[in-house]
Protein backbone atom coordinates (compact mmCIF):
# COMPACT_ATOMS: atom_id res chain seq x y z
CA UNK A 1 0.00 0.00 0.00
CA UNK A 2 2.81 2.68 0.52
CA UNK A 3 4.30 1.47 -2.59
CA UNK A 4 1.12 2.61 -3.84
CA UNK A 5 0.72 5.89 -2.57
CA UNK A 6 4.10 6.57 -3.18
CA UNK A 7 3.59 5.83 -7.13
CA UNK A 8 0.26 7.93 -7.38
CA UNK A 9 2.29 10.99 -5.38
CA UNK A 10 5.06 10.40 -8.28
CA UNK A 11 2.37 10.43 -10.92
CA UNK A 12 0.99 13.79 -9.15
CA UNK A 13 4.05 15.64 -9.05
CA UNK A 14 5.05 14.99 -12.52
CA UNK A 15 1.33 16.10 -14.05
CA UNK A 16 1.61 19.07 -11.53
CA UNK A 17 5.63 19.69 -13.39
CA UNK A 18 3.92 19.38 -16.51
CA UNK A 19 1.17 22.08 -16.06
CA UNK A 20 3.15 24.40 -14.48
CA UNK A 21 5.96 24.20 -17.17
CA UNK A 22 3.36 24.51 -19.96
CA UNK A 23 1.58 27.70 -18.19
CA UNK A 24 5.14 29.55 -19.23
CA UNK A 25 5.24 28.15 -22.65
CA UNK A 26 1.48 28.58 -23.53
CA UNK A 27 1.26 31.94 -22.44
CA UNK A 28 4.08 33.73 -23.58
CA UNK A 29 3.66 31.74 -27.26
CA UNK A 30 0.22 32.98 -27.51
CA UNK A 31 -1.51 29.22 -27.25
CA UNK A 32 -4.58 30.62 -25.71
CA UNK A 33 -7.54 27.39 -25.67
CA UNK A 34 -4.39 25.24 -24.81
CA UNK A 35 -3.09 27.99 -21.78
CA UNK A 36 -7.08 28.04 -20.70
CA UNK A 37 -6.26 24.00 -19.85
CA UNK A 38 -3.79 24.53 -17.16
CA UNK A 39 -7.05 26.09 -15.27
CA UNK A 40 -9.82 24.97 -13.35
CA UNK A 41 -13.10 26.92 -14.09
CA UNK A 42 -12.62 28.90 -10.84
CA UNK A 43 -9.14 29.84 -11.57
CA UNK A 44 -7.56 33.20 -9.76
CA UNK A 45 -4.40 35.09 -11.23
CA UNK A 46 -2.85 37.83 -9.22
CA UNK A 47 0.34 40.06 -10.49
CA UNK A 48 1.29 43.44 -10.05
CA UNK A 49 -0.82 45.00 -12.65
CA UNK A 50 -4.00 42.14 -12.85
CA UNK A 51 -6.38 40.16 -9.88
CA UNK A 52 -9.17 37.97 -10.82
CA UNK A 53 -10.46 35.37 -12.72
CA UNK A 54 -8.43 33.22 -15.15
CA UNK A 55 -10.68 33.42 -18.35
CA UNK A 56 -10.05 37.58 -17.66
CA UNK A 57 -6.80 37.29 -17.01
CA UNK A 58 -6.51 35.09 -20.54
CA UNK A 59 -8.57 37.97 -22.36
CA UNK A 60 -6.43 40.87 -20.82
CA UNK A 61 -2.96 38.84 -22.08
CA UNK A 62 -4.09 38.15 -25.45
CA UNK A 63 -5.12 41.62 -25.71
CA UNK A 64 -1.73 43.02 -24.84
CA UNK A 65 0.20 40.30 -26.83
CA UNK A 66 -1.62 41.29 -29.62
CA UNK A 67 -0.67 44.92 -29.02
CA UNK A 68 2.93 43.96 -28.79
CA UNK A 69 3.31 43.90 -25.20
CA UNK A 70 6.58 41.93 -24.24
CA UNK A 71 5.79 40.47 -21.34
CA UNK A 72 8.06 36.89 -20.86
CA UNK A 73 8.47 34.31 -18.15
CA UNK A 74 11.35 31.76 -17.07
CA UNK A 75 11.17 29.27 -14.75
CA UNK A 76 13.64 27.46 -12.60
CA UNK A 77 13.83 24.90 -9.65
CA UNK A 78 10.30 23.66 -8.60
CA UNK A 79 8.74 22.31 -4.89
CA UNK A 80 5.71 20.55 -4.94
CA UNK A 81 3.91 19.63 -1.94
CA UNK A 82 0.98 17.38 -2.43
CA UNK A 83 -2.00 16.49 -0.04
CA UNK A 84 -4.27 14.12 -1.69
CA UNK A 85 -6.13 15.81 -3.90
CA UNK A 86 -4.70 19.37 -3.45
CA UNK A 87 -1.08 20.48 -3.75
CA UNK A 88 1.13 23.51 -2.98
CA UNK A 89 3.62 24.50 -5.42
CA UNK A 90 6.75 27.04 -5.67
CA UNK A 91 8.32 27.66 -9.28
CA UNK A 92 11.73 29.68 -9.12
CA UNK A 93 11.14 32.24 -12.28
CA UNK A 94 11.81 35.36 -13.77
CA UNK A 95 9.63 37.86 -15.39
CA UNK A 96 11.19 39.85 -18.12
CA UNK A 97 9.08 42.59 -19.73
CA UNK A 98 10.14 45.08 -22.35
CA UNK A 99 8.40 48.99 -22.62
CA UNK A 100 9.69 52.65 -22.25
CA UNK A 101 10.65 54.33 -19.29
CA UNK A 102 11.05 58.04 -19.49
CA UNK A 103 11.45 58.16 -23.21
CA UNK A 104 14.15 54.78 -23.36
CA UNK A 105 13.75 51.28 -24.12
CA UNK A 106 14.47 49.53 -21.24
CA UNK A 107 14.04 45.50 -20.11
CA UNK A 108 12.78 45.11 -16.32
CA UNK A 109 13.86 40.97 -14.86
CA UNK A 110 11.84 40.38 -12.08
CA UNK A 111 12.95 37.69 -10.07
CA UNK A 112 10.46 35.56 -7.57
CA UNK A 113 8.42 32.53 -7.23
CA UNK A 114 5.27 31.29 -8.75
CA UNK A 115 3.27 29.69 -5.43
CA UNK A 116 0.78 27.69 -6.86
CA UNK A 117 -2.48 26.43 -5.04
CA UNK A 118 -3.65 23.54 -6.87
CA UNK A 119 -6.13 20.66 -6.84
CA UNK A 120 -7.41 17.39 -8.86
CA UNK A 121 -10.96 17.32 -9.82
CA UNK A 122 -11.62 13.71 -11.59
CA UNK A 123 -8.74 13.22 -13.08
CA UNK A 124 -7.13 16.15 -13.83
CA UNK A 125 -5.40 18.84 -11.90
CA UNK A 126 -5.47 22.39 -12.48
CA UNK A 127 -4.63 26.03 -10.94
CA UNK A 128 -6.96 27.12 -8.87
CA UNK A 129 -4.87 29.92 -7.58
CA UNK A 130 -1.78 31.79 -8.87
CA UNK A 131 -0.09 34.14 -6.66
CA UNK A 132 3.60 35.59 -7.94
CA UNK A 133 5.94 36.29 -4.94
CA UNK A 134 8.51 39.10 -6.20
CA UNK A 135 11.90 39.15 -4.71
CA UNK A 136 14.00 41.82 -6.53
CA UNK A 137 14.27 43.15 -9.83
CA UNK A 138 16.59 45.00 -12.24
CA UNK A 139 16.04 48.11 -14.95
CA UNK A 140 18.33 47.63 -17.79
CA UNK A 141 18.28 49.71 -20.87
CA UNK A 142 18.40 47.71 -24.27
CA UNK A 143 21.07 50.12 -25.73
CA UNK A 144 23.48 50.60 -22.53
CA UNK A 145 24.71 54.55 -24.14
CA UNK A 146 21.05 55.46 -22.78
CA UNK A 147 20.07 55.61 -19.10
CA UNK A 148 16.51 56.97 -18.19
CA UNK A 149 15.89 59.55 -16.05
CA UNK A 150 13.85 57.99 -12.95
CA UNK A 151 11.11 59.91 -11.10
CA UNK A 152 12.78 58.69 -7.49
CA UNK A 153 9.05 59.58 -5.62
CA UNK A 154 6.96 57.29 -7.60
CA UNK A 155 9.50 54.61 -7.74
CA UNK A 156 9.83 54.47 -3.77
CA UNK A 157 6.09 54.13 -3.31
CA UNK A 158 6.40 50.18 -4.69
CA UNK A 159 7.81 47.26 -2.94
CA UNK A 160 11.73 46.45 -2.97
CA UNK A 161 11.17 43.15 -4.76
CA UNK A 162 9.07 44.51 -7.75
CA UNK A 163 10.16 47.96 -7.60
CA UNK A 164 10.82 48.94 -11.10
CA UNK A 165 8.82 46.64 -12.97
CA UNK A 166 5.94 48.61 -10.98
CA UNK A 167 7.42 51.64 -11.71
CA UNK A 168 7.51 50.34 -15.96
CA UNK A 169 3.75 49.31 -15.79
CA UNK A 170 2.23 52.35 -13.92
CA UNK A 171 4.18 54.45 -17.15
CA UNK A 172 2.50 52.57 -19.93
CA UNK A 173 -0.76 52.51 -18.39
CA UNK A 174 -1.31 49.91 -15.71
CA UNK A 175 -2.63 50.28 -12.00
CA UNK A 176 -0.15 48.18 -10.22
CA UNK A 177 -1.40 46.43 -7.03
CA UNK A 178 1.14 48.12 -4.17
CA UNK A 179 1.26 45.19 -1.65
CA UNK A 180 2.29 42.01 -3.47
CA UNK A 181 4.11 39.29 -1.09
CA UNK A 182 8.27 39.78 -1.23
CA UNK A 183 11.21 37.76 -0.44
CA UNK A 184 10.01 38.66 3.51
CA UNK A 185 7.20 40.58 5.55
CA UNK A 186 3.33 39.85 6.01
CA UNK A 187 2.39 39.60 3.08
CA UNK A 188 4.18 36.41 2.39
CA UNK A 189 4.05 34.79 5.93
CA UNK A 190 0.03 35.67 5.32
CA UNK A 191 0.50 33.62 1.77
CA UNK A 192 2.29 30.79 3.51
CA UNK A 193 -0.28 30.33 6.42
CA UNK A 194 -2.86 30.58 3.69
CA UNK A 195 -1.19 27.56 1.58
CA UNK A 196 -0.58 25.79 4.77
CA UNK A 197 -4.21 25.46 5.12
CA UNK A 198 -5.53 24.97 1.71
CA UNK A 199 -3.06 21.54 2.02
CA UNK A 200 -4.61 21.23 5.76
CA UNK A 201 -8.26 21.30 4.85
CA UNK A 202 -7.87 18.20 2.47
CA UNK A 203 -5.34 16.44 4.91
CA UNK A 204 -8.52 16.62 8.01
Amino acid sequence: MPACRSDATARDRAEIRDLLENWVVWRDAGHWERFRTVWHDDGQMMATWFQGSADEFIRVSREGWEKGVSMLHFLGGISIDVVGARAISQSKMTISQRGNVEGVRCDVVCTGRFYDFLEKRGDRWGLVLRQPIYEKDILVPVDPQQRPALDKSPLAEFPEGYRHLAYMQSRIGYTVKPDMPGLQGPEVAALYARGARWLAAEAS
